[in-house]
């Protein structure tokens, strides 16, 4: 009889601890869809900087000692904003792995 009490503490345990790890998944789906909408603010502000630069690059004085390169400034944003949206835009499942043939002899 002090058997049956136990497993049923244990029983209650092992339930308690699955619920609640099943519970965490929900958080984390939240968390991954907040992270996407926050990168993808994150490259709109980029573009936003980008067009700003732009724009500076036009009224830059010319004849400068010492020029700011913004052709590479530009191109880092570029690169830091498509980084962005490639991972944004990625699929958030695996992808489908085709099947291997298995009969390799004929």
């Amino acid at each position: 009889m002090l058997i049956l009490p136990f497993r049923n503490t244990l029983m209650s345990r092992l339930l308690s601890a699955a619920l609640v790890s099943a519970g965490a998944c929900l958080p984390a789906a939240a968390d991954d869809e907040l992270e996407r909408e926050k990168l993808a603010r994150i490259a709109h502000e980029l573009e936003r900087v980008q067009a700003m630069v732009s724009e500076a690059s036009q009224i830059a004085p010319t004849g400068q000692r010492v020029k700011f390169r913004y052709d590479w400034l530009q191109r880092d944003l570029e690169l830091m904003r498509s980084g962005i949206v490639q991972h944004v835009d990625s699929p958030r499942q695996p992808r489908p792995v085709a099947p291997l043939r298995g009969d390799y002899r004929q």
